[in-house]
């Protein structure tokens, strides 16, 4: 077997780039989830509730909670939405 040598300078350098860029992925895609979460919330706050304290949406809300659900094959999104709500 041959020994395969490099130089470890520019091995850490490469490495330490690909690690900030993953950090900087997932900072992206954290913030763009969180302000999708708010204006998820914000949508379902001004189109149900009008401005008052609670909606009598509970029944509808489900309805197109199963359908987002198969689209977008997310099991918690009935947990996620209800956060979105009390998000704002």
């Amino acid at each position: 077997m041959s020994k395969v040598s490099f130089n470890i300078n520019l091995y850490s350098q490469i490495a330490e780039l690909l690690q900030a860029a993953r950090k900087n992925v997932v900072r992206a895609v954290n913030q763009t989830m969180l302000i999708t979460y708010f204006e998820i919330g914000k949508v379902i706050v001004n189109e149900e509730q009008n401005g008052k304290e609670r909606a009598a949406y509970g029944k509808e809300i489900q309805g197109f909670i199963k359908a987002l659900s198969k689209e977008f094959a997310e099991d918690t999104l009935w947990i996620t939405l209800k956060i979105c709500v009390n998000f704002i």
